[in-house]
């Protein structure tokens, strides 16, 4: 490899705006193999790059660096499936968490109740946040005139 090929710690966490402690820290986890020194200072390469990119994303992940590190020395194959499923199955139920949030925050920008802690619907969804639901297509009972509970089930 050239040494126009590698680059020192400060160039590596500049390229992904972390500080070259952080480089050392993993280093002395073991997420990142200690790089080549040349003339005393560390010199990364490729390699270095793409594994520093896949600890960014496993910590976006919501991995810890002890997960990423479990996940990178995995024996084989089917002990990094059984770490990453179980990984993945949290981010599924964290993902259902922040659509659940995101839909209650949709009704309440539609809501026309002056206090939406009164709207029917919103008790409703509140009441009902323990098993998770289809939200997506409910509608505000509250009109801006102030008429709570009204419903067209109930007005017809």
């Amino acid at each position: 490899m050239k040494s126009s090929d590698s680059m020192r710690i400060g160039e590596l966490a500049e390229r992904f705006g972390l500080a070259p402690h952080v480089l050392r820290h993993w280093e002395s986890m073991g997420l990142l193999t200690p790089a080549s020194r040349v003339n005393g200072r560390r010199r990364y390469t490729r390699d270095h790059v793409i594994r520093v990119m896949t600890i960014i994303r496993a910590k976006a992940g919501g991995l810890s660096l002890e997960q990423i590190r479990g996940v990178l020395d995995a024996a084989g194959r089917a002990e990094r499936r059984a770490l990453l499923r179980r990984q993945h199955e949290e981010l599924a139920r964290r993902l259902e968490e922040i659509a659940a949030s995101k839909r209650l925050i949709e009704h309440l920008m539609e809501c026309g109740a002056d206090d939406f802690t009164r709207c029917p619907d919103y008790r409703r969804i509140v009441e009902n946040a323990a098993w998770p639901r289809n939200l997506q297509d409910e509608a505000c009972v509250v009109d801006p005139s102030g008429a709570a509970g009204r419903t067209p089930a109930a007005e017809g």
